[in-house]
């Protein structure tokens, strides 16, 4: 089952492996500069944008808020996404081990 947004950009990915814990929009970006340690820093405007379309496609959900800040989580279609991706990239890794590989690219 091959996505129109597969492979996912590094916002896409970023957000939904924050949103594997329910999270709302600033902590989802303070979550992403972590997990990327420090090397994606998320506008506001991109981060609500990218929730919007995953929202659109089932892969994240609101599951409440806290005050006016609502707060999402990926859904199972959204972690089904994630683990095709991981499998595609450990692919891609899998290529670099291999005994060319080990010379300068």
């Amino acid at each position: 089952m091959k996505h129109q947004l597969l492979p996912l950009s590094e916002t896409m990915h970023y957000i939904l492996l924050a949103l594997r814990e329910p999270l709302h929009g600033y902590a989802a970006m303070q979550k992403i500069e972590e997990l990327s340690k420090g090397s994606v820093i998320l506008a506001a405007g991109t981060l609500y944008g990218a929730i919007e379309n995953l929202k659109k496609h089932g892969w994240i959900e609101p599951v409440g808020s806290s005050g006016r800040k609502k707060i999402y989580k990926i859904t199972p279609e959204g972690t089904s996404v994630l683990k095709m991706e991981q499998e595609r990239l450990l692919h891609i890794l899998s290529l670099y081990e291999g005994s060319e590989a080990n010379e300068k690219i």
